[in-house]
């Protein structure tokens, strides 16, 4: 081809061989792009030789108002359409056949993506668009003229990859020599050598400082939160852009501000690179900053430990973190403390999954542990469950027997604990009044410093001095007042009190003073995992419970059961009561002889009593002494007394008169001896009843719930 820089003759080679009339009949569409914003200020000679190629295209024959300029991607990257509104216009005109002649300075400037450039290829094949460069005009419907258009487009994908890697590997190469900061986090500054180093500013030490050790103490990013919000304590903020970029501001303090500072390693004195590092399978199209997922900092590409200067230690930055995961209430983790009455809730685990138990309620509020994890995940009966009172008493006094040795010990760290945070807190609020009078003072000396006849200046610094003065006075009576409340060293009355708490750990414990939180978060310190095996058939449940420290208790635990046939027990118990009835004793003297030896009934009762001994009675020795018409003579072929066949069923009487009333079982009333119910089953409803006792709540929504409910004729037998 015989070219110039303006453009080739329209007597040349090309324009006789590819440029057709039907070319010319359609716009030449001139495309323009630099791939970043910097390239645009600085690289102008690239983009005149761009703007250029709109004299090419008159050259080769379009008429200058048939030529089109799309110029909407400077400053955009080629590594993939989106975001690039020039491209995809570009891609409708040839869809639409407007295009005959496609310019660009190279291929790289279409398209850096071998997706997006074999797109534009396709359609302008499709169509009968040319292509042109520098370097000459194309056909993408000649072989030649398309294999070496595929192979510029992949030369020019591969160069972005070469460029991207260069620059990953000057970035390594700095990271591993822990020099590579994006932005100083709160707490620290950079200095002109590109070193970080600690704030400062001794406010913003205090405040980070005092993050930490509240939560070491309270242990929840929410507490600590709560914390700074009601004491006042605000954020120290350095912009790390605008017009106030690295100036300190002191902005409310936030959830996300505070995650991001107890997640950061940087605190523990490591360096880390690559710990957002950005994940292409969960990138959302036209939104850069997603797809990041952050890593653990042993995860990292780099990782440095002592690299910078450290506000706490790597093992309590470890603790932290443990902590922050226990804190999410999903998993094997145990979850925050709860605003429920439950004590143990996110501490108890089932001995038969290893799941953790969650917590019930009933009417009353009285929690009930169960395992229905299997339940709900996968439709599996229950595991276990347990009674929350007597398993929370146990613990209790376990836990008191191990607090009541180290009861002197506790009182004086506590008193220490208070003094010391009344004394930090004293320190901020110090802080901050002499961060109010510098400002004062620095607004008066710049009131002094103007010349008073320039009153349009003087008025507005006269009131800033004045906003200063009374920020201040106002922040000295906040802190007279905070300083009467609660004073920093701790009187004798109060080391008094404090002391006879230690002494009395249950009376502290059972206080009304003593919230639920309070209690959970005393056992959380102690305790790191209850593991519970509660057998069904049984009323004895077996724990272990495991100290924080890794000692490991084993106990046995008398829990309430539903049934009679639950207790262990029960064959002891049956034989005890049917020998004191023979020996013809009231229900009365058999309950207080029965209490005597130590049995107990289930459920809730703690103890026997007549009317519990007479129901016991009733269920397992029916009575002998019959009305006159309820003799054997009264029943016929397959036919029960009602009484006798829910003994025989070990059916409660209220089930089957229930079933009786809907017609599940038949049954005939005798007009006399009180309208006493005969009911009939034989073999086969014998084993049908059994079967509906058997199914579970949810029988009902079961197929075979109709062939269970329906009785068998008498006439089929």
């Amino acid at each position: 081809m015989i070219a110039t820089e303006r453009g080739v003759s329209s007597s040349s080679p090309e324009r006789s061989g590819k440029i057709a009339a039907h070319h010319l009949d359609r716009l030449a569409v001139v495309y323009i792009r630099q791939s970043t914003a910097q390239q645009v200020l600085d690289h102008r000679e690239s983009t005149a030789l761009q703007y250029g190629l709109r004299e090419r295209a008159i050259g080769w024959g379009w008429s200058g108002e048939r030529v089109l300029v799309i110029d909407e991607d400077l400053g955009h990257s080629g590594s993939s359409v989106e975001g690039r509104s020039g491209f995809q216009r570009l891609l409708a005109e040839v869809s639409l056949d407007h295009v005959g002649l496609v310019l660009g300075i190279e291929m790289s400037r279409l398209a850096r993506s071998c997706k997006d450039w074999h797109q534009l290829l396709e359609l302008c094949a499709l169509f009968g668009t040319l292509l042109a460069d520098q370097d000459g005009l194309y056909d993408p419907r000649q072989y030649n003229d398309r294999l070496l258009l595929g192979l510029k487009g992949t030369l020019s994908e591969a160069e972005l990859h070469i460029l991207r890697q260069r620059m990953h590997q000057g970035r390594l190469n700095k990271a591993r020599r822990g020099e590579l900061f994006n932005h100083a986090p709160i707490g620290y500054v950079r200095l002109r050598s590109g070193e970080l180093a600690l704030d400062p500013d001794q406010q913003v030490q205090a405040v980070v400082r005092l993050i930490f050790e509240q939560f070491e103490r309270l242990g929840t990013i929410n507490a600590v939160l709560k914390y700074l919000v009601k004491h006042q304590v605000r954020m120290p903020i350095r912009p790390h852009a605008g017009p106030q970029r690295d100036q300190l501001q002191w902005r409310r303090a936030n959830r996300q501000t505070l995650r991001n500072l107890l997640h950061h390693p940087m605190y523990a004195g490591a360096y880390t690179w690559g710990r957002r590092a950005v994940d292409p399978r969960k990138k959302v199209p036209g939104r850069p900053s997603t797809g990041r997922t952050v890593v653990e900092p042993e995860q990292c590409q780099v990782m440095i430990h002592d690299a910078c200067p450290a506000y706490i230690t790597w093992d309590q930055y470890q603790s932290n973190h443990r902590r922050i995961a226990d804190n999410q209430a999903r998993g094997r983790h145990r979850g925050p403390v709860r605003e429920g009455p439950a004590l143990l809730a996110g501490l108890l685990r089932c001995g038969k999954c290893g799941r953790r138990m969650t917590v019930q309620y009933d009417d009353q509020r009285r929690p009930r542990y169960a395992c229905t994890r299997g339940v709900s995940d996968y439709g599996q009966p229950s595991c276990q469950g347990l009674a929350g009172r007597p398993l929370e008493a146990l613990v209790r006094q376990q836990m008191l027997t191990v607090l009541s040795p180290a009861a002197l010990e506790l009182s004086l760290q506590a008193a220490q604990d208070i003094e010391q945070e009344r004394a930090t807190l004293d320190r901020h609020w110090r802080l901050r009044l002499e961060r109010a009078g510098y400002d004062a003072d620095r607004a008066a000396r710049q009131y002094h410093a103007v010349d008073p006849e320039n009153r349009l200046v003087a008025r507005e610094l006269e009131s800033q001095w004045e906003q200063k003065l009374t920020a201040r006075r106002t922040l000295e009576e906040e802190y007279d007042r905070f300083s009467r409340q609660r004073p920093p060293q701790l009187t004798p009355v109060e080391l008094e009190q404090i002391r006879d708490l230690a002494r009395d750990i249950p009376t502290l414990w059972d206080s009304p003073l003593t919230t639920v939180a309070d209690r959970q978060t005393i056992i959380r310190h102690l305790v790191e995992q209850i593991v519970l095996h509660a057998p069904a058939d049984s009323d004895h449940a077996d724990l272990t419970i495991r100290w924080v420290g890794g000692f490991v208790s084993q106990h046995r635990l008398r829990r309430p059961v539903a049934r009679y046939q639950q207790l262990d027990d029960f064959d002891q118990l049956l034989t005890r009561v049917l020998e004191l009835r023979d020996q013809k004793h009231t229900s009365r003297q058999i309950a207080q002889q029965l209490n005597r030896e130590g049995f107990h009934p289930p459920k809730r009762r703690a103890t026997f009593n007549a009317q519990v001994v007479r129901a016991l009675i009733s269920r397992q020795r029916p009575s002998t002494r019959r009305p006159m018409a309820m003799t054997a003579d009264s029943l016929r072929e397959h036919e029960w007394w009602f009484a006798d066949l829910a003994r025989h069923l070990h059916v409660p009487q209220p089930t089957l008169y229930s079933w009786l009333r809907r017609g599940w079982v038949r049954g005939r009333q005798l007009p006399i001896a009180g309208g006493r119910w005969i009911l009939w089953a034989d073999h086969d409803e014998l084993d049908r009843l059994r079967r509906l006792h058997r199914c579970p709540k949810t029988w009902h929504n079961q197929p075979q719930a109709a062939q269970l409910t329906r009785p068998k004729d008498h006439g089929s037998t």
